[in-house]
């Protein structure tokens, strides 16, 4: 590290957001497998999309299979692999794009570890609540019942707990409302955030 020299650059990040015209923010959906975290980020992007918004989607699966396919699911590797997503967050919200993240992020402490490095200003936590019984009665991936059976170790809800977040930005419960009230949720408490008058 004693070799290591920061590079300043001539375009930074306000010269980025006022050539976009709307402010970055990384949006970080927390909640079990099943909850319906990745469908609701896919679907608020289409709307972001829809309204001009510059955006890209970090989902948790997806993640795994290339940049964190090294880590498993132990807390000090889930801890890891939330620290890259949220310094890859980062680098995007200083390129001006609003981030989509999909994550578990099961522990109270790795969640505040990324909103420390992404930026308070720049971080809303949205926590998917829906409930385990409802996460488990979709089992869409069938990781519910493997769980169950002791074939998955570390598995959240089942096997290694969920901290709920204490006081999230926004809390949504997908067993309650369909896809198009949840975005629409979000979008209302999100648009003055996210068109609002770049900096100069």
């Amino acid at each position: 590290m004693a070799n290591l020299f920061k590079q300043n650059y001539q375009i930074e990040a306000a010269h980025r957001q006022k050539l976009k015209g709307h402010r970055p923010l990384t949006l970080w959906f927390t909640g079990l497998s099943g909850s319906g975290k990745s469908t609701i980020a896919n679907a608020l992007e289409q709307k972001l999309y829809d309204e001009g918004i510059h955006t890209y989607t970090l989902d948790g699966d997806n993640i795994r299979l290339g940049i964190n396919a090294n880590l498993t699911f132990s807390p000090e590797d889930r801890a890891e692999n939330l620290r890259r997503v949220a310094e890859v967050a980062k680098l995007m919200n200083d390129a001006g794009l609003v981030v989509l993240a999909a994550f578990v992020s099961p522990y109270r402490k790795d969640r505040e570890k990324v909103k420390n490095i992404v930026g308070n200003d720049n971080f809303v936590e949205i926590y998917v609540n829906t409930p385990l019984e409802t996460c488990e009665a979709r089992d869409i991936k069938g990781l519910y019942a493997k769980a169950r059976k002791g074939e998955i170790q570390n598995f959240t809800g089942v096997n290694a707990p969920y901290e709920p977040p204490l006081n999230s930005d926004i809390s949504i419960d997908t067993s309650k409302e369909s896809i198009e009230t949840s975005v629409a949720t979000l979008w209302e408490q999100l648009k003055n955030r996210i068109i609002e008058t770049p900096s100069t």
